[in-house]
């Protein structure tokens, strides 16, 4: 071998060792670099994954508080709904008997002539025909009775709630009024009327004889005259209670 092709060959060794020093130099310092780096994503990653866990979390906690607050407010407005009717029938029910009042101007000053009382089957508020017979009986007082008026109350037993039967002690109060005035004549502004529900029982309504009896309405004859009258057997023969 000549010195030129050792030389050459020398030369090659060199650039090959330099070569490989320099990738492994390079290797060794980008290394802990790229490490880093897979480190740095990972934590990235985690702390994304964290978060959007937080905010799921954070996200279904307000739903719940939101659930949680229009449940209440929906119970305040119902609450404040049932106070508001429960108001309103208070003031009708006084404002009813204020005008009973205002309009006989002293009940006191006034008797009863006669007075039946008319009963009605379960949950209903038509009249019977024994029913229509004691109201016709109790009519044929009215024409030589001076300064009259009539009164009527209706009434239920004690089955269901108490808004529910005030309209039903209403409408068979409402039922007596409509016969009385246009089978017997009598003027409507003669006629008062009071719905009681299941306020005033005259039997227990704890016996299936006690309810029937309960559902009824009473209807009193009364003059502020001082003249005497004697009842008619309307006031001790009341028709007798429908089952």
């Amino acid at each position: 071998m000549n010195r030129t092709s050792l030389t050459v060959l020398l030369a090659v060794s060199m650039a090959a060792s330099v070569g490989c020093a320099s990738k492994n130099y390079v290797r060794q310092e980008t290394t802990p670099l790229i490490n880093k780096t897979n480190e740095l994503d990972d934590l990235t990653a985690k702390n994304s994954k964290d978060i959007k866990d937080v905010d799921a979390r954070a996200q279904a906690g307000i739903q719940q508080v939101q659930a949680k607050a229009d449940a209440v407010d929906q119970k305040a407005q119902a609450a404040g709904q049932q106070a508001d009717q429960a108001q309103t029938l208070a003031t009708n029910a006084v404002h009813r008997v204020d005008t009973l009042q205002t309009a006989v101007a002293n009940l006191d000053n006034y008797r009863v002539v006669t007075e039946t009382s008319v009963h009605f089957a379960f949950n209903k508020d038509n009249l019977t025909k024994d029913a229509k017979a004691s109201l016709d009986q109790l009519a044929t007082d009215v024409p030589n009775t001076k300064g009259y008026i009539l009164t009527v109350e209706g009434a239920t037993d004690a089955t269901g709630d108490s808004e529910y039967n005030y309209g039903l002690s209403q409408r068979r109060a409402d039922a007596v009024i409509q016969y009385l005035a246009a089978e017997r004549q009598i003027p409507a502004y003669k006629i008062y009327v009071i719905g009681l529900g299941k306020d005033k029982p005259v039997e227990s309504n704890k016996t299936r004889e006690g309810r029937a009896k309960n559902r009824r309405v009473d209807v009193r004859l009364m003059t502020n005259t001082s003249a005497s009258a004697t009842p008619t057997s309307a006031t001790n023969q009341p028709s007798g209670p429908s089952l």
